[in-house]
């Protein structure tokens, strides 16, 4: 067994050895691009049969070739035998164009070039990820983030800590509310309205809930709420035949038809499904067609509170006043008349006696059988 393990070790740095000659073989070779969305490693294109060398050439090779060379790029493509003769001819103008070019211009566009290889030399190194680094991680940073998010958590001792921030916010928010109240509040006087109360002709109330400002699931919902004696142009037929359609909506207790919605995402669009079901309600209780004589008025939904009510023989009125008015003036010339004659009782007078009679003498420890038996008796 252990000359099993010795071999299968040494097999392990055999092959440690060959990779990383490897990946040093390619470090060598051209930097190219890493693919965005690819993990698979770039390979080189096979070189088939008939075709020269150059078009076995990798495109990263060619294209860097091409911007090295502008020149030698529109040589190579006029080489292209599937290029129109617009195209052609337009290949031919540019290379002519080219090569009358001063020489000046020409150091610009090198010097234009070498720019941009050095801004692009950082994109172009290959970034090794770390072997004992989790996910593969390597040391490139973020350039997206403001800091470096080293030492982010470290307190030096020159900053405020989280609760002082938090009291900080809150002042400021006030001072924030106080601001609105002081300079923009006074702004909306000028858009205030005198209160009108209601028409008889609506008859509908709308109730909303808001959060002040905050977004919350229930602030979208509207309750609408209206009683069927109040629907002008309704008769009492007609006034039942809508409590039947209705339904468990119906309060019969208080005659009122309460509904609600929140099935659409603002307030605005629940209002306006709410008023034409009650539309389609009154129209289909207006249809004479059908008036639901047969069915009678369901109120299993509802549970009537029995309310108590205070007896009215006992609402105290002149009568009864007097009635107790005689009753106590009785009862006082009553006591004047046994506290004359001694036979009124005065309970402060017979507790503080009943206390003193019920105080015992404290027993006293006395040697029973002589001083030596050492038994005591009380």
């Amino acid at each position: 067994m252990t000359s099993a393990a010795n071999s299968l070790r040494l097999c392990l740095r055999t092959s440690n050895q060959i990779t990383s000659r490897l990946r040093t073989v390619q470090r060598r070779q051209v930097p190219l691009a890493r693919r965005a969305l690819s993990t698979s490693q770039a390979r080189w294109v096979a070189k088939e049969k008939g075709k020269d060398d150059e078009d076995s050439e990798p495109p990263e090779l060619k294209y860097y070739s091409s911007f090295n060379d502008p020149g030698e790029a529109l040589r190579n493509r006029l080489k292209d035998e599937t290029l129109s003769e617009d195209d052609r001819a337009t290949i031919t103008g540019m290379l002519e164009e080219w090569q009358l070019l001063p020489q000046q211009k020409k150091g610009d566009a090198e010097r234009l070039k070498r720019d941009i290889n050095n801004e692009m030399s950082d994109l172009r190194r290959i970034i090794n990820p770390k072997r004992d680094a989790f996910w593969n991680d390597s040391d490139e940073k973020d350039t997206d983030l403001i800091t470096d998010e080293f030492g982010e958590d470290d307190f030096e001792e020159d900053d405020m800590l989280s609760m002082s921030h938090g009291k900080l916010e809150e002042h400021r928010e006030a001072r924030e509310y106080a601001r609105i109240t002081v300079w923009e509040m006074p702004l909306l006087s000028q858009f205030a309205k005198s209160f009108q109360p209601p028409a008889k002709e609506d008859c509908l109330r709308f109730r909303y809930t808001t959060y002040m400002g905050e977004l919350h699931p229930a602030d979208r919902k509207v309750v609408v709420e209206f009683c069927p004696k109040d629907v002008p142009g309704l008769s009492e037929a007609q006034q039942l035949k809508l409590k039947k359609l209705a339904g468990p909506r119906y309060n019969p207790e208080k005659d009122i038809v309460k509904m609600s919605c929140e099935r659409f995402e603002h307030q605005a669009q629940n209002k306006r499904y709410l008023g034409d079901t009650v539309s389609k309600m009154i129209e289909t209780a207006k249809d004479p067609t059908d008036m639901f004589e047969d069915i009678p008025l369901d109120t299993r939904h509802h549970t009537f509170k029995v309310k108590l009510k205070y007896p009215k023989e006992w609402y105290i009125n002149t009568k009864r006043r007097e009635e107790l008015e005689a009753l106590r003036k009785q009862s006082l010339l009553l006591d004047e008349q046994r506290r004359a004659t001694g036979g009124l009782i005065d309970g402060v007078s017979i507790i503080k006696k009943n206390l003193l009679a019920a105080v015992e003498p404290e027993p006293v420890m006395e040697l029973r059988g002589g001083p030596r038996s050492g038994k005591m008796r009380r």
